[in-house]
């Protein structure tokens, strides 16, 4: 089968496809072939060897994607060769064929594209637990996404509409924020203009934000956590700016607010439990169609190298998608 393939860790110029041996499900397991697989930018990490925990080499990226299972070993039962599914695993899915636990896949809707199907589970897992099980955003309450046009941004945005908060949409450009208004954000602001504060305050009555949806780090992160409402909470997603903020202490105590991470690779074993409501929550408005992952930008298998950089560049409108099936 074909796979894209890091034997060494490097820029994703150096990374290209294989022809490597097409695994066998092991028990338990299950062989999916993928029609989509997503990238988004922790996988961008991994490949150059910078993520927190490294994939050991050599390795094939990509973590979530769409497919139909092609074979399952015999002590699996709750699913059959033929079925549609969706799923995610710690790395693997840039390939023709990926082999994952059954448990990892889940079956999708009939309505729903492979290419959807494949930019679906982190970015709303994470918007989810993030804005609900962390932030416990309410209805009605202000809720400020920070690079929004991004997948989890946009994730945020459409949970949060739905939660019933009024959402505010920052993004560096013109285009990025006419994509976030299109996904139902109920106003916009340019958070690289000097005075963007005054804009996120006129955009709240002067009420500040209750809570903040927060993937982007850098100096954005401390001038907006300078705006949180009292009794705010500031949700940290991740640092897609490149630089890691330092938060004046005294902050918190004048502001009252929360600074919260959100790490979505540990719920499943930190706390199953709220990755099992999330998930239930999720499945649900997803089968009653309330709900539709956002994708961005599709490319060709052999262009997987172009995704990778308009998600590294930061020019990505939604989540990167790569169609292999």
């Amino acid at each position: 089968m074909k796979a894209v393939v890091v034997e060494q860790y490097a820029p994703v110029d150096q990374i290209g496809l294989k022809e490597i041996a097409t695994p066998d499900p092991g028990l338990g397991q299950i062989r999916v072939r993928v029609h989509a697989a997503s990238i988004g930018f922790v996988d961008g990490l991994k490949v150059e060897g910078r993520y927190q925990t490294k994939d050991t080499l050599p390795f094939t990226p990509g973590a979530e994607f769409g497919g139909v299972v092609d074979e399952v070993a015999n002590d699996v039962t709750s699913v059959t060769p033929g079925m549609r599914v969706m799923g995610a695993a710690r790395s693997g899915a840039l390939a023709e064929y990926i082999t994952v636990p059954a448990a990892a896949v889940e079956i999708m809707p009939d309505s729903l594209s492979m290419e959807s199907a494949a930019a679906f589970r982190t970015n709303y897992l994470t918007a989810l637990y993030a804005l609900g099980e962390r932030g416990t955003l309410r209805p009605g309450e202000q809720l400020l996404v920070l690079g929004a046009a991004g997948g989890t941004g946009i994730a945020a945005i459409q949970i949060g509409k739905l939660l019933g908060a009024r959402v505010i949409a920052a993004a560096s450009t013109e285009a990025k924020r006419k994509f976030a208004a299109s996904f139902g954000a109920d106003a916009v602001i340019d958070y690289t203009r000097a005075d963007w504060r005054d804009a996120l305050k006129e955009a709240t009555g002067g009420h500040g934000a209750d809570v903040i949806f927060d993937p982007v780090g850098g100096e954005v992160s401390v001038q907006a956590f300078r705006s949180i409402a009292w009794n705010g909470r500031h949700l940290v997603v991740g640092f897609a700016a490149g630089s890691i903020p330092a938060l004046p202490f005294n902050l918190p105590l004048l502001k009252g607010g929360l600074l919260i991470g959100v790490d979505a690779a540990q719920i499943a074993r930190r706390e199953p439990a709220a990755q099992a409501r999330v998930m239930t929550q999720l499945s649900a408005w997803l089968n009653d169609g309330k709900l539709v992952p956002v994708v961005g930008q599709v490319f060709a298998f052999e262009d997987f190298r172009a995704a990778f950089k308009t998600m590294q560049t930061r020019a990505a409108l939604g989540k990167m998608v790569v169609r292999i099936g």
